[in-house]
């Protein structure tokens, strides 16, 4: 069965204008024409129109849709059920706030007017994460649509919070098995994603109060971020040697928030499907590269070491967004840069 511009239009609630676009930027061309030169669309067409609008839903481009559909696809079974997954975080979000309002009515209707505190939670609720993130981001970050994740990260600050008033350092073992968790809870958070891990941690710098009301104070950030950088380490000790160690010792982690934006750089191109030859890629992977020698040296022996530490070990990788496409994209690139195969 063949359609019209004009019936697919009708069909799909799209107009012939938007399809004509479509087409002129060759997002969707008709796979035939009429013997009077209209254009027709068949069942191939209509499921990449599918796949397009359901692109768009997640907030993409339409060039970013191009790029994305240029590549190899997943099946169509795979687009509709990550349609339905967003549909379920909608509808979590939209909860959330059903509840806090319902909340407030319910001590309206009563006489009781809410205090300054419930007014506050809702606006906050309602407007915080918007200054920080689209609808379309939001919709895609389970701290704000899964109902179990805040709640499960409020008690890790309390038991971090606990661990700090008894004295614990982040030399102790327990300091650094909270830490490990708290990695494995910003990854759960953020749907590993670093460049909402580098939002919400600007979130908690520049929103006066903020910390107060989630528990993470300046000095637990802190805390947790030492912690978690001794715990690493320790794990790179069953690895290196000492004299590898000092240099690791000396220089991991200074980079702690230049990694996130990296990684989501390249994250992003690798989505998009993006060469690993592109000289935009090569560029992010001498960023990697130069980061990575910063703590691992130059010699060859130390970073094949470095990497099976990284292979074997997953916690070194927690919350990072690192995975081994990732890691083979930049191994890639630098590949290619070096004029060698790969």
């Amino acid at each position: 069965m063949l359609l019209t511009v004009g019936e697919l239009a009708k069909r799909s609630g799209l107009t012939v204008r938007t399809l004509h676009h479509y087409d002129a930027i060759g997002l969707l061309r008709p796979s035939s024409r009429s013997d009077a030169g209209y254009r027709l669309y068949g069942q191939a067409d209509i499921e990449r129109l599918h796949r397009i609008q359901a692109l768009r839903q997640l907030g993409l481009a339409l060039a970013d849709i191009g790029q994305a559909l240029s590549g190899t696809q997943p099946p169509l079974a795979e687009v509709v059920d990550r349609q339905i997954a967003q549909l379920d975080r909608d509808l979590a979000d939209a909860a959330r706030l059903r509840e806090r309002l319902v909340h407030l009515r319910t001590q309206l209707v009563s006489g009781q007017p809410p205090d300054l505190a419930d007014w506050l939670d809702t606006l906050e609720l309602m407007t915080m994460y918007e200054k920080y993130f689209t609808p379309e981001e939001l919709k895609a970050l389970p701290l704000h649509t899964d109902p179990d994740v805040l709640p499960e990260w409020s008690a890790l600050v309390t038991r971090v919070q606990a661990a700090m008033d008894r004295g614990a350092t982040p030399d102790d073992a327990e300091a650094q098995q909270l830490a490990l968790q708290w990695m494995d809870m910003v990854g759960r958070g953020t749907g590993n994603n670093p460049a909402f891990l580098l939002r919400l941690h600007a979130m908690n710098t520049h929103e006066p109060g903020l910390r107060e009301r989630n528990g993470i104070s300046l000095a637990l950030e802190q805390f947790v971020e030492q912690s978690m950088i001794r715990a690493r380490l320790a794990i790179f000790a069953r690895y290196l040697d000492e004299d590898e160690m000092v240099r690791m010792r000396a220089h991991y982690g200074r980079q702690m928030y230049a990694w996130p934006e990296l990684i989501g750089e390249l994250r992003a191109a690798l989505d998009a499907g993006r060469p690993a030859d592109d000289p935009a890629v090569q560029a992010m992977a001498r960023r990697w590269m130069a980061m990575f020698r910063e703590y691992a040296g130059d010699d060859p022996a130390t970073h094949a070491k470095i990497r099976e530490a990284y292979a074997s070990e997953p916690d070194l990788r927690s919350g990072s967004a690192v995975d081994d496409a990732l890691l083979a994209y930049v191994r890639e690139a630098a590949a290619s840069m070096a004029g060698r195969p790969h």
